[in-house]
């Protein structure tokens, strides 16, 4: 886990992107994109797939140009009033093996000028998955304490996404867990630096991080019925 995979210049390339967000700069640049952004993080990927059966077997490091692990670099603009054509971060994802087809807990890479991060979790369940977690959090408790507050896990994450106002449908309002069955989201972020995401740790420190995201992860896998 030596090999160093994004460089000064992936930064420079996503810092100057966000400068000149049009198709025309772009296309000018195209092969920078390439060399700084796309490659290595393909190559990320690529080594990411070695790793990824001792963290749980049923996730996928896809090393593709379209279609797997690495997200596109163009935006839906179809519903935003933001027009700009391109993201200028780069996202990695490394789905449940269903995650095309339900929705499911995944493992994340955020890189961005200012905001790089390792992400775990579920982002914007749809109603039937997130009955589901609740349930299983109202049901199991201490079980999803001991995930949740995890001495390790919770060292590196913290839990971050929207909250309902009140307790939801179905919940007791006085339960002692409501703050968390008011969850809207159960994702869980750890922060990283640049330096680190520029250097050969990146590798044995995303893995680090997914590791310890284990229980975390297993609780919500479980509660949807998934294996992990």
């Amino acid at each position: 886990m030596t090999e160093r995979y994004f460089s000064k210049q992936t930064f420079a390339f996503l810092s100057a992107l966000a400068e000149n967000n049009e198709r025309a700069w772009f296309e000018a640049h195209q092969q920078e994109y390439e060399d700084f952004v796309r490659t290595p993080a393909l190559d990320f990927i690529s080594g990411m797939s070695d790793e990824m059966p001792a963290i749980s077997r049923h996730f996928l490091a896809q090393p593709k140009k379209v279609g797997g692990s690495l997200m596109r670099i163009y935006r839906d603009t179809r519903f935003s009033r933001d027009k700009t054509p391109y993201k200028t971060n780069i996202g990695i994802q490394f789905r449940h093996e269903v995650g095309k087809d339900i929705h499911a807990p995944g493992y994340y890479l955020h890189v961005e000028p200012g905001e790089c991060f390792v992400g775990i979790g579920l982002w914007h369940p749809d109603a039937d998955a997130l009955f589901k977690i609740r349930e299983a959090i109202a049901q199991n408790g201490d079980t999803w304490l001991a995930a949740r507050d995890d001495k390790t896990f919770r060292k590196h994450f913290t839990l971050e996404g929207d909250s309902l106002a009140n307790a939801p449908r179905g919940f007791a309002k006085d339960h002692p867990l409501v703050e968390d069955l008011k969850r809207k989201d159960f994702i869980c972020l750890a922060p990283l630096n640049e330096a680190t995401v520029t250097s050969a740790k990146l590798r044995a420190q995303v893995v680090e991080r997914f590791r310890q995201a284990a229980p975390y992860m297993r609780f919500l896998c479980k509660a949807l019925e998934l294996r992990f």
